[in-house]
């Protein structure tokens, strides 16, 4: 094997080393990419489950100060139905909090297994994903909510 300072696979290497170099390469491209699609997965997951709650949440307030200024004689039913969003929300984030990690480890086990394979490099860093980290704070945040307007209790009430 021809190569240059420090191991690498240079031009001056034989074709068959630069194409299994060029190959690894790829591979351990795919998984950056792979990783990304994963956090803009979650990401979609985020927008959708934040709407739900939002909405949910605001549904809740209006009708609960239209009862309290005895604008509506009950608000009972549209208070439930933003009960529903913000559960549903919470649901739909718990899901995509959870199988993003699963996804995750799952990837970061095959990594592993092709880097100790030697097939790819594995170079670069696999971070703990920003957007589940604002996922899980959102998770928070909501569920704060929903006992805020299920018990009366907490920030939001």
């Amino acid at each position: 094997m021809e190569t240059h300072r420090n191991g690498r696979v240079t031009s001056a290497s034989s074709a068959a080393e630069i194409s299994t170099e060029l190959s690894s390469r790829r591979t351990g491209m795919s998984f950056q990419r792979t990783r990304l699609s994963a956090d803009r997965t979650l990401m979609s997951v985020i927008r959708t489950s934040l709407s739900l709650i939002g909405f949910g949440f605001t549904i809740f307030q209006v009708f609960q100060r239209a009862h309290e200024a005895q604008i509506l004689r009950s608000s009972e039913a549209p208070r439930h139905f933003g009960e529903a969003l913000v559960w549903l929300g919470l649901a739909m984030l718990i899901v995509g909090i959870v199988y993003h990690v699963m996804f995750m480890l799952g990837l970061r086990r095959e990594r592993e297994m092709q880097k100790a394979d030697g097939l790819v490099h594995a170079e670069s860093g696999y971070p703990v994903s920003f957007t589940l980290i604002v996922a899980i704070v959102l998770l928070a945040i909501g569920v704060l909510a929903i006992v805020s307007m299920v018990f009366g209790i907490g920030p939001f009430d």
